[in-house]
């Protein structure tokens, strides 16, 4: 039986429909079963990896494949394509489940519109989403509604603020009995 780990996501990539890199975070912690964060590759190791991923993948059809002993499951959208990597023992199904909620959650972040485009002008939403996904490479939520809600950015304007005959009352009561507690103290 292989040593059992949460830590299952090597790295995660979007690259876009020529094959460049859009983002790309290579997970090895320090407290990490294997050992040291040493083995993370070169930045030209990296991207010749990355090309050699996407050759094999460019093509829609498929969604995982096993390439130089890695797992990556993968999903197409308009020009471009994502990506969460494992070791070749890991959970197919729960990488699966990983990418399809960071995906699902994108697409509400960015209304629908998930292409590179929107992805490079909403760099910080793309990160924060993958962050509330994967924690060092350790997969922490896969509820897409629940990642998109921590990752919504506040209302800029105030003036959709309902006010209603409820909230005056409830600030009513709260002053009431503010003003209650002061005059008792006295």
């Amino acid at each position: 039986m292989p040593n059992l780990s949460l830590y299952s996501v090597s790295a995660f990539l979007i690259l876009d429909s020529d094959g460049n890199r859009v983002l790309a975070k290579y997970y090895r912690p320090k407290n990490h079963p294997l050992g040291e964060s040493k083995n993370i590759p070169s930045v030209k190791e990296q991207r010749t990896f990355e090309k050699g991923l996407w050759e094999k993948t460019k093509k829609a059809g498929g969604d995982i494949i096993l390439y130089e002993s890695q797992l990556a499951v993968y999903k197409h959208s308009t020009d471009l394509i994502f990506y969460i990597l494992g070791n070749s023992d890991e959970n197919e199904l729960m990488l699966h489940a990983a990418l399809s909620a960071f995906h699902d959650a994108l697409q509400i972040l960015l209304r629908n519109q998930v292409e590179k485009r929107a992805v490079l002008e909403s760099f910080d939403l793309v990160m924060l989403c993958l962050d509330e996904t994967i924690d060092d490479g350790v997969i922490v939520e896969t509820d897409y509604a629940t990642i998109a809600s921590r990752v919504t950015r506040p209302r800029q304007d105030a003036s959709d603020i309902v006010i209603n005959e409820q909230t005056i009352m409830n600030a009513y009561q709260t002053v009431k009995e503010k003003m209650q507690q002061r005059m008792g103290q006295l």
